[in-house]
């Protein structure tokens, strides 16, 4: 088992609005297959994920516009917490097993 916990971050509407005002195509993200998985601190109950959550949500919040438009313009301004919940259903977890037999890597440090 990792030290850490989990929250995985799923695009809602506001969030495909915006997509959908920078992009013409008709290509939106989708929010059944649009999910990522962030490690987080530990946390013993679901008061203290929130804590940590509210502490480092914004990472999380410029990455999930990063990965739509890398144009920081285009990005809302306020980008406060209670926005971030209104743009993506949030799941934390408590527990992270390790099931892989090798070294975990951030790809990100090896750059």
């Amino acid at each position: 088992m990792l030290n850490r916990s989990t929250v995985m971050v799923r695009p809602k509407q506001p969030y495909l609005d915006w997509a959908a005002r920078l992009d013409d195509s008709g290509v939106l993200p989708d929010p059944d297959d649009e999910r990522t998985v962030y490690l987080i601190p530990e946390y013993d109950d679901e008061d203290s994920a929130w804590e940590i959550l509210e502490e480092i949500y914004l990472e999380i919040f410029e990455r999930e516009l990063e990965g739509w438009d890398e144009d920081e313009s285009t990005w809302p301004q306020e980008r406060t917490f209670a926005m971030f919940q209104e743009w993506f259903d949030i799941e934390v977890n408590s527990l992270v097993e390790d099931l892989c037999g090798y070294e975990l890597i951030d790809d990100d440090e090896m750059e």
